[in-house]
């Protein structure tokens, strides 16, 4: 426990190197399970603390990650010295997940949950036709693309980045829409939210032109209709290094050339 007898749990990836940090930090630390846990410390990549996050929701214990694994924008760096006084010491990140509703052509309708984004893409040589509503109101009456995805600021320097899309502060409370090569029409670059819109996203010919969609890791093909909003009933609770936030990597990120 540590000194404000907070229980940490410990979880880590399944490569080499994340295990030898675990085994490192359990002969210098008490450890309580998971479900038991105030907070739970992580050892991989972004990969792995988005897997568990989605695992463990709506789960109330904060997660304070460590990166072994490749990229690490979501992790602390490794160090086994003086772990407790890091979380006593730390800063906490509060994220809301995007809720996707997933209509399909055989009538099913399945939920998921999205911490980075929400995104819709092609499947196959056809490009998708797509109708953009936001809070009811049709916005497009038809995007010609390869795919848009919907992005919260935690995941605006993941695909978003990638697909040209704008870097949000974590406090912004907007949500970034960005078009994944979009032909028609061709100069549209997307749109900034407010983090309370409800957006839909209704497929045009989706026999012909059939369109997946992802909530971070979950796909659901042959999708109709995706209806997107901010689940505010769920808290996730990252911690972070107090000299060195989320907050402030988001916004070294806008100044790489």
């Amino acid at each position: 426990m540590t000194k404000n007898n907070k229980k940490i749990a410990l979880v880590a990836s399944d490569t080499d190197t994340a295990q030898e940090a675990a085994a490192a930090l359990r002969k210098s630390y008490d450890f309580v399970a998971p479900e038991k846990a105030d907070v739970i410390v992580a050892l991989g990549g972004d990969g792995f603390i988005l897997h568990y996050i989605h695992e463990v929701m709506p789960h109330k214990a904060s997660i304070f990650g460590m990166n072994r694994g490749t990229v690490g924008f979501l992790m602390n760096d490794y160090r086994a010295e003086d772990l407790l006084e890091r979380i006593n010491s730390s800063t906490t990140i509060t994220l809301h997940p995007l809720r996707m509703r997933a209509h399909t052509e055989n009538g099913q309708v399945v939920e998921a949950l999205a911490i980075n984004e929400v995104s819709l893409l092609r499947q196959t040589r056809q490009t998708a036709k797509i109708r953009i509503y936001i809070d009811d109101k049709v916005r497009m009456e038809e995007l010609v693309c390869d795919g848009i995805l919907l992005s919260t600021p935690a995941g605006s320097t993941a695909y978003n980045l990638s697909a040209h899309g704008p870097i949000m502060p974590m406090n912004a409370e907007i949500l970034a829409m960005t078009p994944i090569s979009a032909f028609r029409p061709r100069r549209w670059k997307g749109a900034l939210l407010p983090q309370s819109s409800k957006v839909s996203f209704e497929m045009i010919d989706p026999g012909k032109r059939p369109v997946s969609a992802v909530a971070d890791t979950r796909e659901v093909r042959h999708v109709t209709k995706v209806d997107i909003e901010q689940d505010r009933s769920i808290r996730i609770s990252l911690l972070f290094d107090s000299h060195h936030t989320l907050e402030e990597r988001i916004l070294n990120e806008q100044f790489i050339y």
